[in-house]
């Protein structure tokens, strides 16, 4: 604090207080919902269960996405970050673990966050954070529904170009003690439940619509009726004439039998048209099944394979003692199998996309790789590739991924034990600068088996689903992989992370369906 002396006296006042600095920041506001229920079912296992949940994943989860914990208040939590993409990103990242961690559980036990996301000036003090901007995101995680993220405006036209994601608009709405309504969006971290709601609302619209124009003809054709007369017998039960009633019932003759149409006198039936064949497709039974290795359909032909190294396979130590996630080294055994000479590129990619079995079209240069990717997606092309080609293409095991990267070699790179600039892709790695995009595939020197880019480029993700170590894994070679897991295996490292990523026995982990702009994958190929 500043001291005010007096000029005249020379004496010295009371100290004024500094004002408090002040920043643009996104703000997540956090906080679980039901937790007074919870905590009356069962208090201590619901106190520490949200401890858990707190250190392992809310605290890590803003670290990893370069935001700060300013603090958490029992049943929730606030944190600012200096960027609205990995403020949001971190929301998408906490509520999908969450759903893999309440899946084991009854639904009256699950652990629900609503989160709310705002961009604002605020006030930051050393242990909290103040302003119109706090109290925004609060009121818009007030308003969310539990497991999901409510964004403002202000952050939506921050991240709606940078986000591979689904965002539904609810317009404008007023929230308790903020003067002016705050415009609201719901975050989808899967695009396509945005589609599948789009489709079910103009579903909605169009039968409501239909509805409407039979009451208006319906009205229409009534009024146009030509006399009242008749508009009654139409609105009156059908009832024969007191005449008829009373007339005595006469046999008619039966009509003169018809004989039976010839061959040749048949009443010839039109031909079908296309449109209608086509309407009535043959069950799966009648369809020929294609040979196998052949395309599946005339297009499929045309779809351009990635190019592929085959390998023998054959033992290796894998791991390594540098990081506890890579221990403990154990011999490995890989049978024969093939890998994508370089990780799937753009051009690849938007194959898949404009055959609409990719969830987006990706930008930038074709010849670079495809970035942006969750294994979601990754397993997505794998499966369209497959199907369109016949052949059993799919994303790599882990142990095959490093068997690959190794190239026959047991040193921290396939070159060596020494890092050498100019091998790989990655931060302060090379002349090449850091940009947007990674280098175009096949840039850099290949490893001893003919592959580009094992290290550095894009993460790139495999089958396996993320364990902190080795312990327990598989020995032959195959992916270590359980039913629903909420976060599989990276390899690699990128062009935006330094040369110690770029380690053949380097791994990672990201969620299973939230998509991040370094991460993209290489496929692999059964014999």
């Amino acid at each position: 604090m500043a001291q005010i002396r007096d000029i005249k006296t020379g004496r010295v006042g009371a100290p004024t207080r500094e004002p408090a600095p002040r920043r643009l920041a996104a703000i997540v506001a956090g906080d679980i919902s039901g937790y007074s229920r919870l905590m009356q079912i069962d208090e201590e296992g619901t106190h520490n269960r949200v401890k858990r949940i707190e250190r392992d994943l809310i605290e890590p989860s803003i670290i990893e996405h370069h935001g700060r914990l300013v603090k958490t208040t029992g049943d929730g939590f606030i944190a600012i970050f200096d960027s609205p993409v990995e403020a949001v990103r971190c929301s998408i990242v906490i509520q999908q673990n969450l759903v893999g961690r309440n899946a084991a559980l009854p639904k009256h036990h699950w652990i629900e966050y609503r989160i709310g996301v705002n961009l604002g000036d605020v006030i930051i003090e050393t242990d909290d954070v103040y302003g119109d901007g706090v109290n925004i995101a609060t009121r818009l995680e007030g308003i969310a529904q539990p497991g999901e993220v409510y964004i403002s405006g202000g952050i939506y036209e921050q991240i709606k170009h940078k986000l591979v994601c689904g965002y539904e608009s609810l317009g404008d709405r007023h929230v308790k003690n903020i003067t002016d309504p705050v415009r609201v969006y719901r975050v989808l971290s899967d695009p396509a439940a945005l589609l599948q709601s789009r489709k079910r609302r103009e579903g909605i619209l169009v039968s409501l619509l239909i509805f409407a124009l039979l009451l208006i003809a319906g009205g229409a054709i009534w009024t146009l009726l030509p006399t009242g007369k008749l508009k009654n017998l139409v609105s009156a039960p059908v009832s024969p004439p007191a005449e008829v009633q009373k007339a005595p019932a006469t046999k008619q003759p039966a009509p003169p039998a018809q004989p039976a149409p010839t061959q040749q006198q048949a009443t010839p039936q039109p031909e079908p048209s296309p449109a209608s064949k086509q309407a009535a497709p043959l069950p799966p039974s009648a369809l020929p099944a294609p040979p196998a290795g052949q395309p599946t359909t005339q297009a499929a032909a045309s779809v351009r394979e990635p190019e592929m190294v085959s390998l023998r396979g054959g033992s290796f130590a894998m791991g390594s003692n540098e990081d506890v996630s890579e221990k403990p080294v154990r011999q490995v055994t890989i049978k024969p199998f093939a890998m994508g000479k370089f990780p799937v590129s753009v051009r690849e990619w938007n194959a898949c996309a404009a055959a609409k079995a990719c969830g987006f079209t990706a930008s930038g240069k074709d010849d670079a790789p495809v970035t942006n990717v969750s294994w979601s997606d990754a397993k997505q092309y794998a499966a369209w590739l497959a199907e369109t080609t016949g052949k059993p293409y799919r994303l790599p095991s882990e142990a095959e991924w490093e068997y690959a990267a190794r190239g026959g070699t047991q040193t921290r790179y396939w070159w060596g034990d020494q890092f050498q600039p100019g091998m790989v892709n990655c931060k302060n790695c090379s002349d090449i600068p850091a940009i947007d995009q990674p280098v175009k595939v096949g840039s850099l020197k290949p490893n001893p088996f003919g592959l580009f880019d094992m290290g550095g480029g894009v993460d790139q993700w495999v089958e396996d689903c993320w364990h902190r170590n080795y312990q327990g894994a598989p020995a032959d070679g195959s992916a270590w992989v359980e039913n629903g897991c909420p976060s599989h295996v990276i390899r690699s490292g990128s062009w935006r992370k330094d040369s110690q990523y770029a380690r053949t026995s380097n791994r990672g982990s990201y969620d299973t369906n939230v998509r991040y702009p370094t991460h993209g994958f290489r496929v692999a190929l059964s014999p």
